[in-house]
């Protein structure tokens, strides 16, 4: 059984500002409800402080900055502009040849747990690290940790990193800047999230941020509620418990003359897995942390695109359209191949969802949000406001037409244009009807 309760909105802002000392709310919004287990929202302090701030929540209480993974394991300090001096204070002495390091120009080994991040992510963790201090003081009663003046503070400072659909994070520690839209890192770090390096896009949390504020009873009550929660936290990166595809990258800082003639003849990698130094050789041993080499320099790191193209298209046609006609410049890549994977993996794989999602259905108030499973026989919500569907056609119908371009520009399989007639046919039942009377059943 359930009751309305009246509630004082504003008394309770004016309490909250009192007990934190904030002289106004900085606008502070809510959410329409909560999904965890037992209702119980966090601390309106807290929300206040994320205003003041401009930090944003995600569903376990903690703030985060997304950034698209890629991989490094060599820098020069120029590059993450970070001075010599700081970065002999962060354990950088020597460059990759032994030698001291004296100079920005110098050649640099990266360590397994740094990484480096986008500017914008630095700017942002210096709000979340504001945001934290004011919690430790305000709400706790704790001196100030962070004491962030400028972006160059975040240098040093540890974070978790966290790849979605997984529960388990790995410390890094933060050691320079970049102005591409990327979070470097050595491929260990990004395996340990159980990433393969491939582009995908990770989480960053500052650690005191998780330790504060993450609670496992914020998170939905639903299956999947876990899922992209720091519920386990690796503090040591072990080569060995990473993912065996960063444990095929080549060390070696030239390949012998061996080796070419090998490939001409198009033999086996295994065939040639002894002429070429790898990380698997060296695992259980010193060698498998340092002592990487590589076999061609560059003048910056970042010198390529600052943002990928998967950012700066628009639309899903655009981003499929780029993906296609960058396949057909490949020698290497079958165009064809890849247009049957994206459609057979994703588009038909993402109409069969929606077309499942539309037939069971509620309906949702278009005010109060209150989700019905049956409609009522008013029409209307019990708050007398329209009542509207949650999932709409064209949620299902949005890669019929590109889908059907697809096939018939490189000439795929009769089994891809019978799904797609059988996905057609369905929609077409749900939603392409005829009026018809009782007298169209009689005889004339």
């Amino acid at each position: 059984m359930t009751k309305k309760i009246p509630v004082d909105i504003t008394g309770l802002i004016n309490r909250v500002k009192t007990e934190i000392s904030e002289f106004e709310a900085h606008g502070v919004r809510g959410v329409l409800g909560l999904t965890s287990d037992y209702k119980i929202p966090e601390y309106l302090g807290k929300g206040i402080l994320r205003a003041k701030h401009d930090v944003y929540c995600y569903r376990d209480g903690t703030a985060r900055f997304d950034a698209t993974d890629a991989p490094l394991t060599h820098f020069i300090p120029r590059e993450i502009g970070t001075p010599v001096s700081r970065l002999h204070e962060l354990g950088y002495i020597t460059d990759q040849d032994g030698e001291p390091l004296i100079s920005d120009d110098q050649v640099v080994e990266l360590r397994v747990q740094d990484i480096v991040v986008s500017e914008n992510c630095a700017i942002y963790m210096v709000k979340v690290g504001r945001f934290i201090d004011d919690c430790l003081e305000k709400i706790f009663g704790l001196d100030r940790y962070y004491r962030f003046d400028a972006q160059e503070d975040v240098i040093g400072q540890l974070v978790i990193g966290l790849a979605p659909h997984t529960s388990a994070g790995i410390i890094g520690r933060i050691i320079g800047f970049t102005n591409a839209s990327v979070c470097y890192a050595h491929p260990y770090w990004h395996a340990a999230k159980r990433r393969n390096c491939d582009g995908d896009e990770d989480a960053l949390i500052l650690v005191l941020d998780a330790l504060l504020n993450f609670s496992k009873s914020y998170l939905p009550a639903g299956r999947g509620g876990l899922m992209d929660a720091p519920l386990v936290l690796s503090v040591i990166l072990n080569p060995t418990e990473v993912d065996d595809e960063s444990h095929n990258i080549e060390v070696c800082r030239r390949y012998p003359a061996e080796f070419y003639n090998m490939v001409a003849e198009a033999r086996h990698p295994k065939d040639v897995e002894n002429l070429v130094d790898i990380i698997a050789s060296r695992l259980n041993s010193p060698a498998q942390y340092e002592g990487f080499g590589f076999t061609h320099s560059t003048s910056s790191f970042d010198a390529g695109p600052k943002n990928t193209r998967y950012k700066l298209l628009g639309t899903m046609d655009e981003k499929l359209g780029a993906q296609l006609r960058l396949a057909s410049l490949i020698s290497a890549v079958d165009a064809k191949d890849v247009a049957e994977r994206v459609l057979s993996h994703h588009f038909f794989r993402d109409i069969r969802g929606n077309l499942r999602a539309y037939s069971t259905q509620k309906t949702q108030c278009q005010k109060c949000r209150r989700i019905y499973r049956r409609i009522p026989l008013s029409g209307n919500c019990t708050c007398g406001n329209k009542l509207s569907l949650t999932v709409r056609q064209k949620n299902i119908s949005k890669y019929l037409e590109v889908t059907q371009k697809i096939i018939e520009e490189y000439g795929l399989d009769e089994h891809l244009q019978e799904r797609l007639k059988l996905i057609t046919a369905s929609l077409d039942s749900l939603f392409v009807s005829e009026q018809t009377s009782l007298t169209d059943f009689f005889e004339s």
